[in-house]
């Protein structure tokens, strides 16, 4: 089990546990107040459990329908936990909205005070654990579920803050209630744009795309011109798409191996990068390649796929046996009145 599904289990028993243990103080004080916050912890579980159903999906192997794995799975699972966001803090802007126009002292007993504050320090302790890993193993759905912990974190604050200053002023309750769900709008449109990109295929970011470039360009001592490249987003992976320029003279072995060459050091340097196709464009092949990737001592997801055929133009090539140099054929003119450039021998037909 990888550590971000660790911890997005961890987190659905600590809310578990939260919510039980709330619940029950509630009844016992008969604090609707505190109900209210183990029905919210309830809504919590849910949370937790849709962030590590989404990891645990991700981790599915590539099969027919899913070529490139099921990694946006776990996007999706963010994007949900987003939505859950934006109505809650919806809710509180709401709820604050009527407390300015019946503000109320707010009083708590000892036993509720200690439950919150309890609550307070578990959910802050899953709140940087989610939202440290989730960054680290660049996980949408925990990081979004990091962000719910720490909204709950904020909620418990607001309540302890009104205990103490309500008294002063009676409206501090609805206006700290209020910017905490302002804040939890905001952060649930950053969270969900992220997420709707990803399920987009929007292009991996600056970063990975300037270290993949810079990679192909330290092979230019041996001729290889960067063409074009195409990178996505899909989930906590990325994969590219690059045309490189190699001399025509060169022979297909010589072309294979640089771009095995090539494709290997993208696989080791870029951390995110699962999935590599390079096309040559003078050879007309697609060199793609698909390598499951160690973490934490594991192998990830994915299959190899060794070079394949982009698909042969109709009239086929005109093709040299010795040194495997090759151009297309043209209709009309026989490959055998042909003489390959390098060996001076006539070419052969290649369909």
């Amino acid at each position: 089990m990888i550590m971000k599904e660790k911890i997005s289990l961890i987190s659905v028993l600590a809310n578990f546990v939260l919510a039980i243990g709330k619940i029950l103080i509630g009844l016992l004080v008969n604090s609707a107040a505190i109900l209210a916050e183990g029905i919210h912890s309830g809504m919590d579980i849910l949370s937790s459990f849709i962030s590590f159903l989404g990891i645990k999906i991700s981790k599915k192997k590539a099969d027919e329908k899913h070529p490139y794995g099921h990694y946006k799975s776990e996007v999706l699972a963010g994007l949900i936990i987003t939505l859950i966001l934006f109505i809650t803090g919806l809710f509180i802007v709401y709820d604050a909205y009527r407390s300015f126009y019946n503000p109320s002292v707010v009083t708590i007993g000892y036993l509720s005070l200690g439950i919150m504050i309890f609550s307070a320090l578990i959910n802050e302790i899953m709140a940087r654990l989610k939202i440290y890993y989730g960054k680290k193993e660049n996980s949408v759905s925990l990081i979004s579920d990091g962000i719910h912990s720490r909204v709950d974190v904020y909620a418990s604050l607001v309540v302890l803050i009104a205990l103490i200053f309500s008294k002063y002023w009676i409206y501090i309750d609805a206006l700290l209630a209020l910017l905490v769900g302002l804040y939890i709008i905001k952060e649930s449109f950053s969270l969900g744009k992220g997420a709707v990109n990803s399920l987009l295929d929007v292009s991996a970011d600056k970063e990975e795309e300037d270290e993949i470039r810079k990679i192909i360009e330290s092979y230019k001592k041996e001729n290889v011109e960067l063409k074009e490249m195409k990178t996505q987003k899909k989930g906590s992976i990325i994969t590219a798409n690059i045309k490189i320029g190699l001399p025509e003279n060169l022979s297909v072995v010589k072309a294979t191996e640089i771009t095995k060459r090539i494709k290997k050091e993208l696989i080791d340097k870029v951390k995110l990068l699962e999935y590599v196709a390079i096309q040559i464009e003078s050879h007309n092949f697609t060199e793609s390649f698909y390598e499951p990737r160690k973490i934490l001592g594991k192998i990830s997801l994915g299959e190899g796929f060794g070079w394949q055929g982009q698909g042969a133009d109709p009239q086929g090539y005109c093709v040299c046996k010795k040194c495997g140099y090759r151009t297309e054929h043209k209709r009309g003119i026989p490959c055998s009145t042909i003489k390959c450039p390098k060996c001076d021998v006539n070419l052969e037909r290649e369909v």
